[in-house]
């Protein structure tokens, strides 16, 4: 937490916070102190009623306040990028350099060795020294006694990378999230086969199948088939969604073990997607939780739209907070806090997840973000150095929101294991079978894989195939 603008950030939260809010012996929120927006699920249904947002909608609702996260009932986020406050004409000024200092102190320290004329990088190899992101030692040198000295540079990247965990679980969502919205029906035997080649791939939490009604999802009208024939996998958890108690009862039934609730931080999401509002269907998953505990089936709680809504915008943290607070309060041992648009921006989600981190524990929290924008990477970076040790994503790049359109799909799961093998970080998953587990379902799609890490080292592989 030593990049935290602490004593800031409890200010914030003591002064901007409804008490409601961070007094932890109030059960529950009072809706009439906090004037809460609330919100709920992410599924298929009514969506004809979603009005789409057009590009020049979309540009004016993110892009307001593009320097820094604007938090209507927060008052996290203000000193986040540098410290920097914003005028209604987006235009920024450096006016808090005490903060920024604190928040991001290799800023303040790589401006100064930018400005120390006397340390030059010499270079020594020319640039077949640097290879894969490895960087010889004597490409550049600095004299002892100057700023630049190595102990420095190593306090620096210490400073980067202390708070990433060294064991990341990744959830495979893509035979639920990423298949749900096919406009094909995928074959039963496909379906199994892709959750079998993803298990040999090492990944140990595969979201099954959804068990809602096929009226509205159609590509899940399989469901009771697909977990039957794949829920004995040894060492494998395999999580199905269930949105009331009748999917409830349905999935116990097929002889599911683990089970995933939807709610939204967004109330016009909420309508749009189940034709009810974030307290009746959070009602709804209390009665299903209430269940769960009798038979101990775990539950996982999703919640959608915390960074924006197709329709109210940009949405405030602490929504996201009580959502995720009430999920956490019923029952749910973990809770995902999805992007569903994927708007969203490390400086929009560090705010975020703060405050999500005042009510639930922060072991108990992952994240899903979608790549719309090309942000899902970065936003999973800053989120690991906040703790988060849980990570969704899909095979492949598959999925997106039905809801939003020119929402794409999630980020994939070979660019996420990449990313974290760059790190250093641990996932047991290996990514050559990964990849052909996406090869197998982007051949039978008939689309390439959206995953860059895919796509480039397919054509490496092409490439020396040819020599």
């Amino acid at each position: 937490m030593d990049i935290l603008c602490l004593s800031r950030w409890k200010m914030g939260v003591e002064n901007h916070l409804p008490r409601a809010l961070y007094n932890t012996n109030v059960k529950g929120f009072s809706l009439q102190a906090i004037n809460f927006t609330m919100s709920s699920l992410e599924e298929r249904l009514g969506l004809d009623k979603l009005p789409s947002m057009s590009t020049i909608d979309r540009i004016q609702r993110f892009s307001s306040g593009a320097c820094r996260p604007r938090v209507d009932n927060l008052g996290l986020g203000n000193y986040w990028i540098e410290g920097r406050s914003c005028s209604t004409s987006n235009n920024c000024n450096e006016d808090d350099e005490e903060c920024t200092a604190e928040t991001f102190p290799w800023k303040r320290q790589t401006r100064e060795l930018s400005r120390d004329d006397s340390c030059r990088k010499t270079p020594t190899k020319g640039r077949n020294s640097m290879k894969f992101g490895m960087v010889d030692d004597s490409f550049s040198v600095c004299q002892s006694s100057l700023k630049c000295n190595n102990k420095d540079m190593k306090d620096l990247a210490y400073k980067f990378l202390n708070g990433i965990p060294r064991f990341v679980k990744i959830v495979e969502v893509g035979p639920r999230d990423g298949l749900q919205n096919e406009n094909n029906i995928v074959p039963t035997a496909v379906k199994i086969e892709l959750i079998h080649r993803l298990a040999s791939s090492g990944l140990s939490v595969i979201e099954a199948t959804s068990f809602v009604s096929p009226k509205w999802v159609p590509q899940m009208a399989d469901a009771k088939d697909v977990m039957q024939a794949v829920h004995k996998l040894g060492g494998v958890r395999l999580p199905v969604l269930t949105p009331n108690l009748k999917g409830f009862d349905a999935a116990i039934a097929a002889g599911a073990r683990e089970v995933a609730v939807f709610a939204s931080a967004s109330e016009s999401f909420s309508k749009s997607n189940i034709n009810c509002s974030i307290e009746e269907s959070l009602a709804r998953y209390r009665a299903v939780t209430d269940v769960a505990k009798q038979l101990s089936i775990p539950v996982r709680g999703y919640v959608s739209c915390v960074a924006g809504c197709p329709v109210e915008g940009p949405i405030p943290p602490s929504k996201v907070a009580y959502v995720a607070k009430e999920l956490h309060d019923m029952g749910c041992f973990e809770i995902s806090l999805a992007d569903t648009i994927g708007v969203g921006t490390p400086g929009t989600v560090v705010p975020m997840l703060l405050a999500v981190m005042a009510f639930v524990p922060i072991e108990k929290l992952a994240v899903h973000f979608h790549d719309t924008y090309g942000q899902s990477l970065p936003n999973i970076l800053v989120s690991l150095q906040m703790g988060i040790s849980t990570v969704d994503s899909s095979v492949a790049g598959l999925g997106g929101c039905p809801y939003a359109k020119g929402a794409s799909g999630n980020i994939a799961t070979e660019d996420v294991v990449y990313m974290l093998n760059g790190l250093g970080v641990k996932t047991g998953v290996d990514l050559g079978k990964l990849m052909v587990a996406g090869d197998f379902i982007s051949n039978h799609l008939g689309r390439s894989s959206t995953s860059k890490t895919a796509i480039a080292l397919n054509r490496v592989t092409a490439d020396a195939s040819k020599m």
